[in-house]
């Protein structure tokens, strides 16, 4: 494997899951974020994702790693439509119950929840256009960095396995999320398992693209109206969601 193949995998199995759980032991030990926080949050999150996608292509531009191979394609138009409208809507539906599951659970066993979401998740409507802006670079960013190079890579030194890949795609997936605990990362691993079958299936990346956007959305938008605290406070979000801010800003 090259050398810079190497560093970046490095870079996103250890550097990314360190600097995310660091990054949410510092968001939690605050009592509270301002909007100014989130903002800079999600706006520093959506130029470290896009600059970390510029300098992957980069590389796979120059180690003559083509679009194809890395899903940028839309070979089957399609199946790749059918399976990106399935995805999405049976991952939109189960955020939707995910958040009605996690409004039922007692108080003592959605504290930490709540605690991540309110002070990660948008309060406003500023925020909110911000949110959708950061949903929109995340869902393409991590799918081209997991689902796209990263199995990529992974398929051309295991010699064109795509079991490997998918695994290996799928674990450094989950490990972004380590911040989240073993839930979370067990979780998200099975997810990118799901995103990489499509993307084999499909040759493309459309269809967990298009997944990933809108679970993000889901989660992030609607969470604050399906969940409404039994106290009148003002209704939080859904740690769903966090993926894609504090994901995304750490890779």
């Amino acid at each position: 494997m090259p050398w810079d193949f190497a560093l970046i995998l490095f870079a996103l199995g250890v550097v990314v899951p360190w600097r995310g759980a660091v990054r949410m032991r510092k968001l939690l030990a605050r009592p509270s974020l301002e909007t100014a926080d989130r903002l800079m949050l999600y706006v520093s999150t959506i130029v470290f994702q896009w600059l970390a996608v510029a300098v992957v292509a980069w590389r796979c531009y120059a180690r003559g790693l083509s679009a194809q191979r890395l899903g940028v394609a839309f070979p089957q138009p399609v199946l790749t439509t059918v399976i990106a409208v399935a995805l999405s809507l049976v991952l939109a539906a189960n955020q939707f119950f995910g958040l009605r599951r996690l409004a039922r659970l007692p108080a003592q066993g959605r504290s930490f929840l709540y605690e991540m979401a309110e002070k990660v998740m948008p309060h406003n409507f500023v925020e909110a256009l911000v949110f959708i802006a950061l949903a929109f670079t995340v869902a393409p960013c991590e799918e081209f960095l997991y689902r796209g190079f990263v199995f990529a890579a992974l398929e051309r030194a295991a010699g064109g396995s795509l079991l490997l890949a998918t695994i290996g795609s799928s674990a450094l997936f989950g490990l972004a999320h380590l911040y989240q605990g073993r839930r979370g990362l067990i979780s998200t691993s099975l997810m990118g398992c799901v995103f990489a079958a499509a993307r084999i299936w499909t040759g493309s990346l459309a269809p967990p693209i298009a997944a990933h956007l809108l679970a993000d959305l889901v989660a992030g938008l609607a969470a604050p109206r399906l969940l409404t605290p039994s106290d009148g406070a003002a209704p939080k979000a859904s740690v769903e969601a966090i993926d894609t801010t504090v994901s995304g800003e750490e890779q």
